[in-house]
């Protein structure tokens, strides 16, 4: 690297450091608001405790959107080179835009991967432990406080619910069954069901039938075709899920096609996240980067933020689009990418061919 390139980082990355920290700073105000979350983390574990809650939280946002914070320093950044001349210096000596954007770029696809594979993970294993300190039954994933499923096996057809889940999803307490004839099938209700070799396991468990006694059934399983990566997934959410657990949940045993649509489109957008900010940083160069006798940068910073945020919006429907199985999460996860790069490029190709 020469100076050329070590003046243009430092003002580049300066810039995008700056926006990281005024946004995280916004989100952290705005989630010490939440006062009985604070009092009670700091009940628990005294104020480090509640302090480390109010900064995982707002990481945990400020990661969701950090492409289009990233877009932002970078607007900044090149209108702070083009206000002190500096860009028009650099172009002045020789360098192309390309020579220009190169240190940038390479220093945000290493924050892109080392958000990917340790900055994310640490967030989300932290906020674990902090959220398994709060009150209430974090065991039912329904609205109700219990867990769902229907199943299919067999060509048999049934739905599940359980009160608890522990072990991973792999034992359910409290658990009804309700087969699809309720009259001449009746209902199953057992203590624990466990999944064992494709099937419910249910060492003891009662059958109810419409009008005969209750029947009392021993070691009584019932055909599955749920696997226990199909409920490690059930009983979280991806966006919970550290990128070394969707890869190996994405190499698993998923039978459930959406499960896996969901999990291959958290995973590859993630591995995606460089490029996206590497598409951020062309967009704020190609809008802010040409040359101007003065220095009114209004329309062309609008029109980079704006662009930043299409994209944010694209990027978001296509992660709902590939998890619910409606596009390919190869598709879902790398499009925007995709697009974010193509538009800054074309944009910087069409001005420094002398067309703009």
């Amino acid at each position: 690297m020469n100076r050329i390139d070590w003046i243009v980082l430092k003002r580049i990355m300066s810039r995008v450091m700056l926006s990281i920290t005024l946004f995280f700073g916004l989100i952290a105000l705005v989630e010490s608001i939440d006062q009985w979350r604070f009092n009670y983390l700091s009940s628990v574990g005294g104020v480090q405790l509640a302090l480390l809650g109010i900064v995982v939280s707002a990481a945990t946002w400020l990661l969701k959107a950090l492409p289009v914070v990233v877009l932002v320093g970078a607007v900044v950044g090149v209108v702070d080179l083009q206000s002190r001349r500096e860009l028009t210096a650099v172009k002045a000596a020789g360098a192309s835009m390309w020579h220009i954007l190169r240190a940038p770029a390479l220093a945000l696809l290493a924050l892109g991967f080392a958000v990917t594979l340790v900055i994310e993970d640490w967030v989300i294993i932290t906020n674990r432990g902090i959220e398994a300190t709060l009150p209430g039954d974090t065991s039912g994933l329904s609205s109700n406080g219990g867990l769902w499923l229907e199943q299919y096996a067999n060509g048999l057809r049934y739905v599940l619910q359980a009160e608890h889940v522990v072990n991973h999803g792999k034992e359910l307490q409290q658990v009804s069954i309700y087969l699809p004839d309720g009259i001449k099938q009746g209902r199953i209700v057992a203590p624990v069901a466990r999944l064992v070799d494709d099937a419910w396991f249910m060492p003891k468990a009662t059958r109810y039938l419409a009008g005969p006694p209750p029947q009392q059934l021993e070691n009584y399983a019932i055909p599955t075709a749920t696997t226990a990566a199909d409920l490690a997934i059930k009983i979280t959410n991806t966006d919970d899920m550290t990128f070394y657990e969707l890869g190996e949940s994405a190499l698993g045993n998923v039978s459930d096609p959406i499960l896996r649509a969901a999990v291959t489109t958290r995973f590859l957008r993630l591995l995606a996240l460089p490029g996206l900010l590497v598409g951020a940083l062309f967009i704020a160069f190609a809008f802010t980067g040409g040359y101007r006798r003065t220095n009114g940068y209004g329309v062309p910073i609008i029109y980079a933020i704006l662009t930043g945020f299409v994209v944010f919006v694209i990027t978001e429907m296509a992660d709902r689009a590939g998890s619910a199985g409606v596009l390919s999460p190869t598709f879902a996860a790398c499009g925007p990418a995709f697009v974010a790069v193509i538009i800054g490029l074309t944009v910087l190709l069409y001005k420094e061919d002398g067309w703009a």
